[in-house]
């Protein structure tokens, strides 16, 4: 096997590994919802939903595609859909908080890496005051659309005034 075969069954099996699998579609769920006995793995039973943020499909990621640059390597990153549908699988299955952990996920995909890691900073202990985090809270939700997030950080917040964590308490 060639180096470039090589790295091309590794991009697809890393590929399969974030979506489950890698087989034909089944029929959809009869609810409307996404359900782990007749969705999981998404790749494998419903590679038709599974598309980069410009629509290719999971077949159009081809190590070929990403050297030619047809393909980019953000259109790699999961989608806020694909994240939703394994949301709906982990409820289909009583995992709220996964569930919940993957919208999160999803409204985070709208917001730049290197703003994610300043964030991330900021919510550790001692970093920010009552007003950053406020700040960042309205940031999320106004400029990402990102709600979910914004409450979590809102939340931190008041955890942290409640446990003396921000930064005027330091």
């Amino acid at each position: 096997m060639s180096q470039q075969d090589m790295i091309a069954a590794i991009v697809q099996e890393v590929l399969k590994e974030m979506n489950g699998g890698a087989k034909p579609a089944a029929p959809a769920s009869t609810n409307g919802k996404l359900s782990y006995k007749s969705d999981y793995p998404m790749a494998e039973k419903r590679p038709e939903l599974v598309k980069t943020a410009t629509g290719k499909s999971l077949n159009d990621i081809t190590v070929q595609a990403l050297v030619s640059g047809e393909i980019k390597a953000e259109e790699v990153r999961i989608t806020p859909q694909t994240l939703e549908y394994q949301a709906q699988i982990a409820e289909s299955i009583g995992r709220p908080q996964l569930a919940a952990n993957m919208r999160r996920a999803a409204e985070l995909t709208a917001v730049p890496d290197d703003r994610i890691l300043e964030i991330y900073n900021a919510l550790r202990p001692y970093r920010s005051s009552r007003e950053e985090l406020a700040a960042i809270a309205d940031e999320l939700e106004n400029k990402y659309g990102a709600k979910i997030c914004a409450n979590f950080v809102r939340e931190a917040c008041q955890v942290y005034a409640k446990r003396k964590r921000l930064k005027e308490d330091a």
